[in-house]
């Protein structure tokens, strides 16, 4: 199922040790990736998905990430046609994580 999750709702997932780390699916550009990104998301671009499912674990909860929620959202929705049910879409993206959680990430 897929849903919603706030920056800051994250933010406080990422810091509960009692709760198992979410896989940080980032699926912009690698130009974007490398101007900025949350600690330990791995990037894998919207294009490449579809190929690269395989390297996803099912059974782990995955929050996609994208600049602003939108193409993340549509990731996490072709995932779960894809048998994913632990998906999440980080609302606002890594814009909303700048503004919310840590103003070190810079915004773009």
């Amino acid at each position: 199922m897929l849903e919603q999750i706030s920056a800051t709702d994250l933010a406080a997932w990422l810091k509960d040790g009692s709760r198992a780390r979410p896989f940080l699916l980032d699926v912009r550009e690698p130009h974007e990736f490398a101007h900025c990104a949350i600690e330990g998301a791995v990037s894998m671009p919207m294009g490449t998905i579809p190929g690269r499912t395989d390297e996803l674990d099912a059974g782990r909860d995955i929050v996609c990430i994208c600049h602003h929620g939108m193409r993340s959202q549509q990731v996490a929705m072709f995932l779960g046609t894809r048998g994913f049910d632990r998906i999440f879409n980080l609302s606002g993206g890594i814009h909303a994580w700048s503004e919310q959680v840590d103003p070190t990430v810079p915004t773009y």
